[in-house]
């Protein structure tokens, strides 16, 4: 292949992608949870957690003097493969989510990640951010088994309140984290509409603040 066909099918393949996510001006409906107005000890409301994998995941409603919007956030303080909590009442296909996270300890990892068009406990897209590697990466977990898709370094430091996004229309995704966008790629192997929540892995100890999700058509 000539160097200007490449060049030419990768701008278009961008622009493709910028359209598709263009959607986002046209949201139907939002929402953010802070998770203060729940009782400690306890999962939210209308959340569901879980492991794809084997473990024991421990999803909990915590007091945090330190959260963006303090007194509550949501901790996962157990161990299991990939540990997972979705809001099920939610059915989004396009759409975007954001969360704040802070990846407070964890041996083997110490990460914090968003999962979308979450169909069960071994389909849907996740994008996490990991303190332990200094990276962000985009996989999909499809009949139990995580793929990944893309890895990208970025700054993650423990102990400290970072902020992921994702944004996905159709086949494009785009991961930010801290305001920085780190991924833009194109898949389909999770397609419709499914679920969303945030989803950690192995040890990792993670608190989670400021959940907030918007879906709407593509334009």
């Amino acid at each position: 292949m000539h160097s200007n066909d490449f060049k030419g099918k990768r701008s278009l393949r961008l622009a493709v992608s910028a359209t598709a996510l263009t959607f986002l001006q046209g949201v139907a409906m939002a929402e953010t949870i802070n998770f203060d107005h729940e009782s400690a000890g306890s999962l939210p409301s209308g959340w569901e957690a879980g492991v794809t994998g084997e473990g024991s995941p421990k999803w909990t409603i915590e007091m945090d003097d330190s959260a963006p919007s303090p007194p509550n956030v949501l901790k996962q303080s157990g161990i299991g493969t990939f540990p997972w909590c979705v809001k099920t009442d939610t059915s989004i296909e396009n759409g975007s989510v954001e969360v704040k996270f802070n990846p407070i300890a964890g041996r083997e990892d110490a990460a914090g990640g968003i999962v979308w068009r979450w169909k069960d406990r071994g389909n849907y897209y996740v994008a996490r951010a990991n303190a332990l590697e200094n990276n962000v990466s985009l996989y999909h977990t499809t009949n139990g088994r995580r793929h990944t898709i893309k890895y990208v370094n970025a700054p993650v430091s423990k102990n400290r309140w970072h902020t992921l996004k994702v944004d996905f229309a159709g086949t494009s995704i785009r991961v930010a984290l801290d305001g920085t966008i780190y991924i833009e790629e194109e898949d389909d192997h999770i397609r419709g509409a499914g679920a969303v929540g945030v989803w950690t892995k192995a040890d990792s100890m993670t608190a989670f603040d400021d959940f907030s999700y918007s879906s709407g058509a593509r334009r």
